[in-house]
């Protein structure tokens, strides 16, 4: 198994502490926002025989496994990360797989360049995830239910927010809150950023169900993305619970530091709370309108101790051992699929190699897997 070189990636909204902790480092003052672990290529993880996505270049098979290649091609189908937000991340939506592969080949067709600040799809494939807190772990996740949003903006006793209240109030969900995300996104910026800052201060003022959006507000004053989060359920994750992202489904994270797993795409279309460009028709024609609950998820245990957090896609599937202090057998993590094992606390020996935490380890398919030692490791494969 190859130990992994992995790149931080220095994101304005990153925590400046919370990456060098777990990695036992000295913070540099800088955002470090996110730990990259796979073959990506805009930060491939290094090893002793190259980049991982040139070992895998050189042997697909070899190190994926034939069912893998057969299923998901000559690549890593998956991104593993360490994401540690200190401030909130852009409001964002993500295209299932038939909009990104439409999307993608009609900029390509149009000749977007792939660098453009306008460009919706770097890529044709859908981005579902999935976040598990390593902290208490905030976030936003799907729409309210109408009702509750009005409720939520009512409170604010905002005048210039009635007609939204109305709206939300009076119409069928799909069509009110169609009706009143495209009126936030396409309002006046500088009349709605007088509405933002009135509705910033009433949050603050109301705390509870409202103190998040003075968070958010506080980050990003002026932006109607923080009126359009409020429109979406608040989450807080405990440590070891998770939350899984499909595609159409309104999102964003607020703090926290977590491990993220993701289906190897850039594919990001952005709602609000972001300098980047905004693209509002092609973002309507990709966000689901309709209330659905966050769906919290807590690891469902097997008889091995390997506790999996089960989600609809087949690009990944990320699970988690507990490792009890004063038990030094070891466990046989061999599979017929590629793997990134990746220590979160404490000390574990996979193989030859002794990881703290932070560290990881590429293993291709079949190689053999024992791990053991004291801590939390997270398994990332796929599954086909």
């Amino acid at each position: 198994m190859d130990r992994l070189d992995n790149t931080i990636r220095p994101y304005a909204w990153g925590s400046t502490t919370a990456i060098p902790h777990l990695l036992g480092a000295e913070p540099s003052g800088e955002p470090q926002a996110e730990l990259w672990m796979g073959a990506h290529p805009g930060a491939p993880s290094r090893t002793a025989r190259g980049t991982l996505a040139e070992v895998i270049e050189a042997g697909p098979e070899e190190e994926l496994g034939a069912r893998t290649v057969a299923k998901f091609g000559p690549y890593l189908p998956f991104l593993l990360k360490i994401l540690a937000a200190g401030a909130p991340l852009s409001l964002q939506v993500h295209p299932d797989l038939a909009q990104a592969k439409e999307g993608y080949a009609d900029e390509e067709r149009r000749g977007v360049p792939a660098d453009a600040p306008h460009r919706n799809y770097k890529d044709a494939n859908h981005k579902p995830e999935l976040v598990c807190a390593l902290t208490e772990f905030d976030g936003l996740c799907g729409f309210r239910a109408p009702n509750r949003a009005a409720e939520l903006l009512d409170a604010l006793g905002v005048d210039s927010l009635k007609p939204y209240v109305d709206v939300l109030r009076a119409r069928p969900e799909e069509a009110a809150l169609r009706e009143v995300l495209t009126a936030l996104l396409t309002a006046d910026r500088e009349e709605m950023a007088a509405t933002v800052a009135e509705a910033a201060a009433a949050c603050a003022r109301l705390g509870g169900d409202h103190a998040p959006y003075a968070g958010i507000a506080r980050h990003y004053p002026g932006d109607p993305g923080v009126l359009a989060a409020m429109l979406l359920n608040h989450f807080r994750l405990k440590p070891g619970e998770a939350v899984f992202l499909g595609a159409g489904i309104p999102h964003a994270y607020l703090n926290g530091l977590g491990v993220e797993i993701m289906a190897n795409s850039d594919n990001v279309l952005r709602c609000g709370l972001t300098p980047k460009h905004v693209d509002v028709p092609e973002l309507l024609r990709i966000v689901r309108f309709e209330a659905r609950d966050p769906g919290i998820l807590c690891p469902e245990a097997g008889p091995d101790g390997e506790e999996v957090y089960d989600t609809p896609v087949d690009e990944f599937r990320l699970s988690r051992y507990v490792l009890p202090e004063g038990t030094d057998a070891e466990r046989d993590l061999t599979l017929d699929t590629p793997q990134i094992l990746l220590c979160a606390a404490g000390s574990v020996r996979a193989g030859e190699q002794e990881l703290a935490p932070g560290q990881s380890v590429f293993v291709p398919a079949g190689e053999k897997a024992e791990v053991s030692g004291t801590g939390t490791l997270f398994r990332a494969t796929v599954v086909v």
